[in-house]
């Protein structure tokens, strides 16, 4: 799970994951989908839940060669909850998700996979970073003179 604020390269991170790990990537995004909703509020069944991520992405999903990422999952509840399900009953099949920090706290009530779930935390870019990651390594280097 990466947790993050908005806008920090979250989903851009996990789909470079999926393209340089998996064979390919089935990508829901959860937010303001009223399909996906229906598919984890449904029940905890994660062989059906399976069966309606392939009708929904059009991606035959296959355990260990393809990575189901669940983008904005902190605007279903309930499928932050299936965490555990799938790490318990469908272990083959990888499960990445990424949400808002404040929205994954702000469920109270919804169970949380408490020791069924990696987390990362991800942060904006300093200044450095940034002109490390656009090539800079000159400007990087130089002190900053008044």
């Amino acid at each position: 799970m990466l947790n993050g604020a908005r806008q920090v390269g979250k989903t851009w991170l996990l789909h470079e994951f999926s393209r340089r790990e998996y064979r390919q990537e089935a990508y829901v995004n959860c937010r303001k989908n009223d399909l996906a909703r229906q598919i984890f509020t449904q029940d905890f069944n994660t062989d059906r839940i399976i069966r309606a991520l392939r009708a929904l992405t059009g991606t035959d999903i296959t355990p260990g060669e393809t990575l189901i990422v669940l983008d904005e999952i902190q605007d279903i509840p309930e499928a932050i909850e299936s965490l555990k399900y799938f790490q318990e009953d469908a272990p083959g099949y990888h499960v990445a998700v990424a949400g808002s920090l404040l929205g994954i706290s702000m469920h109270k009530g919804s169970s949380y996979p408490v020791g069924k779930v990696n987390e990362i935390n991800v942060y904006p870019m300093n200044f450095e970073e940034f002109l490390l990651a656009k090539g800079e390594r000159e400007l990087q280097k130089s002190p900053c003179k008044p």
